[in-house]
């Protein structure tokens, strides 16, 4: 036993517990002026293996990043500031210039954060939580897959008219079932060549359980593993996996039916690659059956709620916004009238397409995408080791002060110049940047432009009876995604439309 083995065995002294407790301390101050790469990110003062939960906002983690916001002084240390949920330390990444920064001049925060719940729901296949090779293939496969604007222009007009139709049947009601499934519909169409009746229990039943994920996803219990993890956890294993099994059913009757001469949608083109590669003897191809399922799962996930999401919200803005509604509509009369608005209409409706950016802008539907550092890097002088998870808070790019002139007022303005022309913004980022931009932007900015024009030349849109456009509440729920509080709108059938 060494002299020092034999010296911590005995009780120590007074003497000698405060001489070590003094080169600890003296170690802590002195060692990282040695090395000012070391300094780390600044932040809430935390607890012993706690962390910083206690500061943890129930309602939501963009509630609890705006605290800590709040709390920093960033003015002195930065937009970059370390939160720890328990004893995990996270980076968090603010503003539009630093997140530009990390996700375009840098490569070194690509990589996905791994998390207990992503191993638990077995997403590590397909393209949103994937990395390395894997990722890269399946990702350069669904951008492939969704190419060919005019193939799903046609298929977002086809959809767009029976949302028309079950909306003009109806008087106040809430928006969030008849656009949910709408907007699945242009996924499932994309995916399997097929789309399904709004009352199909068993689509229903699908959309029901994907909506209920994401918020599950991103709620703070998941997100910690708090409170209530257990029963969460449970209702996201039971969800994901039957609407799995109703895939897997779907992707079966497809193969069962696959014609090389005849692609219907994502899942043939897949069977299609599949096959190149089996034939050209690649070896350990990435085409199997669990990244065209998890791909799937990925596609349904993120193009169904944040999409869908948006136009609810767009609605209810053009609801409390009766004059900005007023000018959308009168653009469209006078520019496309009553025929149906098409993708190469856009740049002639210049405040239109201000106000559908504003409205994703102030929607925020994705607040923040979780990373992590793929090697050891010194960001903003800051020393952020490899692995540690990096939080890229995207609604602080679009509530940015020194970007935007009223970040937290609904202003289409933010989009035209003094001429009145469209006019892109550097800090708009709501599908993220970099080499993981979001997969499915071009979809969902086609999405957004051809569902509310053709919702907007049909219908005015108001407050139900009883209620003001000052009593339309704008506070969004928090989850993966955020998305409007449940509400009611009134549609009000416009006279001046197909000559009708």
């Amino acid at each position: 036993v060494s002299v020092m083995e034999t010296h911590f065995l005995q009780f120590p002294s007074i003497s000698t517990l405060l001489g070590l407790v003094g080169i600890l301390l003296a170690l802590f101050i002195i060692l990282p002026g040695f090395n000012r790469q070391r300094k780390e990110p600044p932040g809430p003062r935390r607890l012993f293996l706690f962390g910083n939960l206690l500061q943890l906002n129930p309602k939501s983690l963009e509630s609890t990043l705006r605290d800590v916001r709040q709390f920093i002084n960033l003015k002195k240390h930065g937009p970059v500031f370390t939160f720890h949920f328990g004893p995990q330390k996270v980076v968090v990444l603010a503003g539009c210039k630093m997140i530009k920064q990390a996700l375009i001049n840098r490569n070194a925060f690509s990589v996905k954060a791994k998390s207990a719940i992503i191993e638990d729901l077995k997403l590590n296949h397909g393209i949103a939580f994937a990395n390395g090779e894997s990722w890269k293939e399946m990702r350069s496969f669904a951008m492939s897959s969704l190419k060919g604007k005019e193939k799903w222009e046609e298929k977002i007009i086809e959809e767009s008219q029976y949302l028309i139709d079950v909306m003009q049947e109806k008087d106040a009601f809430d928006t969030t079932q008849p656009v949910s499934h709408a907007v699945c519909n242009v996924i499932s169409s994309l995916v399997y060549g097929k789309r399904f009746e709004y009352d199909d229990p068993v689509y229903k039943s699908m959309v029901a359980r994907t909506t209920r994920n994401t918020y599950l996803m991103g709620s703070t219990s998941i997100q910690v593993m708090l409170f209530h993890w257990i029963g969460a956890r449970r209702e996201l294993m039971e969800n994901s996996f039957a609407n799995r099994r109703h895939m897997k059913e779907l992707i079966k009757g497809l193969e069962e039916t696959f014609n090389p001469q005849m692609c219907r949608g994502v899942v043939d083109s897949f069977f299609a690659r599949k096959i190149q590669h089996e034939a050209s003897g690649t070896t350990n191809s990435h085409y199997h059956e669990d990244n065209l399922l998890l791909t799937v799962v990925n596609l349904f996930t993120a193009g169904t709620d944040t999409t869908s999401s948006t136009l609810r919200y767009a609605l209810l803005l053009m609801a409390k916004y009766p004059k900005i509604q007023d000018r959308v509509q009168g653009e469209l009369s006078r520019v496309v009238g009553g025929r149906q608005v098409r993708l190469q209409d856009r740049k002639n409706l210049p405040y239109t397409d201000a106000v559908i950016h504003e409205i994703q802008r102030m929607a925020s539907t994705v607040p923040s995408v979780l990373r992590c550092a793929s090697r050891d890097v010194t960001f903003q002088e800051y020393f952020i080791k490899k692995g540690t998870p990096v939080l890229v808070w995207l609604s602080s790019a679009l509530e940015d002060e020194d970007e935007w002139e009223q970040p937290h007022t609904f202003n289409p303005a933010h989009f035209l110049d003094k001429d009145g022309n469209f006019r892109k913004r550097e800090a708009f980022l709501p599908f993220s940047a970099g080499a993981r931009v979001c997969a499915g932007e071009s979809l969902a900015r086609m999405e957004l432009l051809l569902f509310f024009t053709s919702l907007l030349q049909h219908f005015r849109f108001t407050p139900p009876p009883g209620v003001s456009k000052d009593e339309l509440d704008l506070t969004q729920v928090g989850g993966f995604t955020q998305s409007p509080l449940p509400h009611e709108l009134h549609t009000h059938r416009r006279s001046n439309v197909d000559g009708h």
